[in-house]
């Protein structure tokens, strides 16, 4: 009789889980709306919020759900916001989270940005959007000690990063969001994510002046593990570094940007094509500057003859309709 109580509770629960689900997939947007209207009721209205996660496969779970199921040492909430799950769980900005276990939300609509705003916190929980600088990840004197010594290590490439890229970027810095990628650009803590930039720049009325200050705020972030950045580094302290160097630094810093989801400016997306053909004529051994190949010759009278059978193709035709 347990049993039968049990699954009988079970299939309640799931049925008005179903529910609910149809109720979010009909009126979440407005919710998500409700949320950043009406401040009194925030704290309700966000246990009503639904979102899919790293760990949460087809289903979305409540925010509630997630701070149940958070690591014993986790003190915050992880997002991260973008088109799609898939491509937000290949970002360089989740790897460091990823590795730690660390559940991930991922949101998706373009009334997220907006709603998080609102919502800084919950349950005592802070809301950490992982594409932006710093993760707030609990460090112990172990940890805060092999960042310094890092810093000293990479000085002299973050040193030439900062000058190459120029007003590009705020500031370059060993990331603590890589592991197993060369770089990361992030979004500073003032300046607007990369899918707040979306947003914003398909609102027909938006302030040009505004988007472009608010969009330059971005960070670039190097792994200092990483093979390729571990020979930049030596290259530019034992005085070798030359035109490849900067070309490198270059294109590291531009397949981040497209990484993270940010839109090129129109001068980066001529450099960065420029750059991808480079690469792609280097490896099937066709120099850049390789001259076009001539034009296939077409021979007049092969033309004429050709243009002579269709004439008289069409004038068969046409007897064997007058035929008919």
């Amino acid at each position: 009789e347990e049993e039968g109580e049990v699954e009988e509770k079970e299939d309640e629960a799931d049925e008005e889980e179903g529910k609910y689900e149809k109720f979010w997939k009909a009126f979440g947007k407005y919710i998500k709306m409700g949320l950043i209207e009406d401040a009194a009721n925030r704290t309700r209205l966000a246990k009503l919020l639904r979102y899919a996660t790293s760990k949460s496969g087809d289903k979305e779970i409540s925010l509630e759900e997630y701070v149940a199921n958070m690591k014993e040492e986790q003190k915050n909430i992880y997002y991260i916001s973008g088109e799609d799950k898939e491509s937000l769980l290949k970002s360089p900005s989740v790897e460091k989270l990823l590795a730690m276990d660390y559940e991930i939300i991922f949101m998706t609509d373009s009334v997220d940005e907006y709603t998080v705003q609102h919502l800084t916190e919950f349950e005592g929980k802070r809301l950490i959007n992982a594409s932006r600088e710093g993760l707030k990840l609990e460090e112990g004197d172990k940890d805060k000690r092999r960042e310094e010594l890092y810093k000293d290590k990479f000085k002299p490439l973050t040193d030439y990063i900062k000058e190459t890229l120029g007003k590009k970027v705020e500031k370059v810095m060993i990331s603590k969001h890589l592991v197993s990628s060369p770089v990361v650009a992030l979004s500073a803590d003032y300046g607007w994510t990369a899918q707040m930039e979306k947003v914003m720049k398909s609102q027909a009325f938006s302030d040009q002046s505004k988007f472009e200050f608010m969009k330059s705020k971005r960070n670039f972030g190097i792994n200092p593990r990483h093979p390729m950045i571990v020979e930049l580094n030596s290259k530019i302290k034992d005085g070798s570094a030359d035109e490849a160097t900067k070309d490198s630094v270059l294109s590291l810093y531009l397949s981040a940007v497209v990484a993270a989801g940010y839109q090129l400016t129109p001068e980066d997306a001529v450099d960065f094509s420029t750059r991808v053909a480079s690469i792609v004529s280097s490896s099937i051994g066709v120099a850049v500057d390789a001259p076009l190949e001539p034009e296939i010759e077409v021979q007049d009278d092969v033309v004429e003859e050709e243009e002579g059978e269709e004439e008289s193709g069409e004038e068969e035709s046409g007897e064997e309709e007058s035929g008919e």
